[in-house]
C-alpha cells in the first residue's frame, strides 16, 4: 500500500530528501506522494523513512492504493532496475 500525506502537513521539508524513490514532491499546498513510486521503502529500508522523520505524523497508508509486500517489492525492482 502506498503512503499519502494528509492536510496536516506543515511543509517542513524533512520527508522529501528521505524518500529513496523520489516519490515525494511539493504539491500545490502540501507535499504529495506519487503512489506509482512509493514502495513504503520496501527494498531500501525496514520502515518508511518519511514516516520516521515526520514531526506531525501526517503520513498514513493510502487506502486507495493497497498493495501487498510482494507487490511493493515488484515495484521496487521495476523502479530500480534490479
Amino acid at each position: 500500500m502506498a503512503l499519502m500525506i494528509t492536510d496536516e502537513c506543515i511543509n517542513c521539508d524533512v520527508c522529501e530528501p528521505e524518500c529513496p524513490n523520489e516519490a515525494i514532491s511539493p504539491g500545490d499546498e502540501i507535499y504529495v506522494i506519487d503512489p506509482n513510486k512509493c514502495t513504503e521503502c520496501v527494498g531500501h529500508y525496514d520502515e518508511p523513512q518519511c514516516q520516521q522523520v515526520c514531526p506531525v505524523d501526517c503520513i498514513p497508508h493510502d487506502p486507495e492504493h493497497q498493495e501487498t509486500h510482494e507487490q511493493l517489492m515488484e515495484k521496487y525492482h521495476r523502479l530500480t532496475g534490479s
